[in-house]
């Protein structure tokens, strides 16, 4: 067992993890990178006006920090339920739960420091037809 500290700069995160359309996940502990832990963590960002599939994380809870921006999280059976998030502001997304964000902003993305419970990533995809009318969901309010 590796019992000293690492540190891993941006020039050494990776894009290799599972991608959802929209989004782009940069690991920056794990496995992949020689760091030997119980957790994953890593960057998530969405581009200006975008949103990201609709997809889960199996097994996995998901602890996330709004580093800047903001963003509208949907999830339920249909994606009906709505909340909002900041630069500043923690989320949990809790195992096997379908959910979709999107930018609030035309002009500056929103990324967030992304913590997980497994040492590797768990990304299930989904198609838009899963939530009825998905792929006409908008932010519904644009900052």
């Amino acid at each position: 067992m590796n019992s000293s500290v690492q540190v891993v700069s941006p020039d050494r995160f990776d894009l290799g993890t599972t991608q959802t359309p929209g989004s782009e996940r940069r690991a920056a502990i794990d496995p992949a990178l020689g760091i030997p832990s119980a957790m994953w963590g890593g960057l998530f960002e969405v581009k200006p006006g975008s949103r990201t599939g609709i997809h889960h994380h199996g097994e996995q809870e998901t602890i996330a920090f709004v580093l800047s921006g903001a963003c509208e999280i949907r999830w339920g059976v249909s994606g009906e339920f709505v909340a909002y998030a900041k630069a500043g502001d923690f989320i949990h997304v809790p195992a096997f739960l379908p959910h979709m964000e999107s930018n609030l902003s035309n002009e500056r993305p929103f990324r967030w420091v992304v913590v997980r419970n497994t040492p590797t990533p768990i990304v299930v995809n989904l198609p838009d037809a899963v939530w009825p009318g998905a792929d006409a969901v908008r932010p519904t309010e644009v900052i």
